[in-house]
């Protein structure tokens, strides 16, 4: 039997974190023993967790990472930390050469900067595994690397790796350390291999596992909508950072009430700009048309009642968010960036905007006056994404000569 770890930073509701949730039922108990240990050790879907994993973390918070209490707990959760091993001290000397350099580019990344503390102050786990994985950047990356003991080690990028504010210098050249890396987009490798070009060889694509069947009926299941409004549904899901650009839709809805639009926009996530994205909302008038409805335990009913999903955000890797709308056979708008592209054929089962209030507006207006074009996307988007999915245990092996994830060779070799 085959022992493999997975780690990973949180267990909040995002998208990686649901993928890695959905990768774990794949593993059978006749081979596998398989093990998670969560790096910050909080995290509300610990209880989606199969019962067959074993949890590592010896201490552990099912509250959000991403609501104020959750927030509040988890900073008094990394303060404790810090000290751990006088990680904080020990570490200076990075936190101050790599601050230095953030600076210089015009950009400070705090996060970026503390995984490194949280990484070195992490539980000891004096096991040896046959395979450990870092499941996310940052934090897991850096400890499967440093600290656990495995004969194999695989990492995962989930993000536009340059843009997301990753270098070579707070990585430590670490990925240079691992067997294999795993992008959930062929743009994601792009971007990663810009920065890491000695890596290629062990580079391969391995798109997220979605399990269709489950978010259709999920989809089918009371909630949803509980408003009584008339006018056209528009829906984005999403963590409220930086990353996804609220302030764009924010004053792309503006424009459509000014124009006349009788819509109203509806947000599923939670994240720490909500009380700046809510304050920008009630200043421009717009409590009743953009509505941040908060993290849902089931978002699926949502897609299936919208009239048209939008997804406008600076980067992505690969949007789960996304593919659940195609499988729900959404009408779908994304903004032309890194990930995004990769995911919507413009004008076939989608359409691609630019990241302006303007072209949001005026792209959102066109689709919901054209009913015939919107039964289109639908249709097609629905058919996007292949029922069989790579199985699991694609992700252990890779094609020899392969350099670019497909697999195109009969001969594999297996990771563990």
């Amino acid at each position: 039997m085959k022992k493999v770890l997975f780690v990973i930073n949180t267990l909040g509701g995002a998208g990686a974190e649901r993928a890695l949730l959905e990768l774990l039922t794949r593993f059978t108990t006749e081979k596998y023993e398989v093990s998670l240990y969560v790096l910050l050790s909080q995290g509300e879907l610990i209880h989606q967790v199969p019962d067959y994993v074993r949890v590592l973390n010896q201490d552990y918070s099912d509250g959000s990472v991403l609501s104020r209490r959750g927030k509040l707990l988890l900073n008094k959760r990394l303060l404790k930390r810090i000290f751990i091993r006088k990680a904080i001290f020990r570490d200076c000397p990075y936190l101050i050469k790599n601050l230095g350099k953030m600076v210089r580019k015009g950009r400070i990344w705090p996060d970026k900067l503390m995984w490194r503390v949280m990484s070195d102050s992490g539980q000891a786990i004096r096991e040896t595994f046959d395979l450990a994985v870092a499941y996310l950047e940052g934090g897991s990356t850096y400890f499967v690397h440093d600290y656990v003991k495995a004969k194999k080690k695989a990492a995962f990028i989930h993000v536009d790796y340059e843009r997301a504010g990753y270098s070579r210098s707070l990585d430590k050249d670490c990925y240079r350390g691992f067997d294999r890396i795993f992008t959930v987009s062929d743009e994601v490798r792009k971007s990663f291999l810009n920065v890491y070009p000695e890596c290629s060889d062990k580079t391969i694509t391995f798109h997220n596992l979605i399990n269709q069947e489950e978010i259709r009926r999920k989809a089918e299941l009371p909630g949803g909508f509980e408003d009584s409004y008339d006018g056209k549904r528009i829906l984005t899901v999403g963590r409220l950072t930086a990353q996804k650009a609220y302030e764009y839709s924010i004053d792309a809805m503006k424009r459509l009430k000014e124009h006349g639009v009788k819509a109203r926009w509806y947000v599923l996530g939670e994240g720490e700009l909500r009380e700046k994205l809510q304050y920008k909302i009630n200043r421009l008038g717009l409590k009743k048309d953009f509505i941040l409805l908060g993290a849902k335990e089931n978002p699926y009913p949502y897609y299936k009642q919208c009239d048209l999903y939008v997804h406008a955000t600076r980067f992505e890797g690969k949007s789960i968010a996304v593919q659940e709308a195609q499988i729900l056979g959404c009408a779908i708008l994304v903004s032309d960036c890194s990930g995004n592209r990769e995911q919507v054929n413009d004008g076939i089962d989608g359409s691609l905007c630019q990241l302006s209030a303007e072209d949001i507006s005026r792209n959102i207006k066109e689709l919901l006056e054209d009913d015939e074009k919107c039964m289109q996307y639908r249709k097609n988007a629905s058919c996007r994404i292949p029922d069989n999915q790579e199985d699991d245990l694609k992700l252990f092996c890779c094609s020899r000569n392969d350099r670019n994830g497909a697999e195109r060779n009969t001969k594999v070799r297996y990771i563990i």
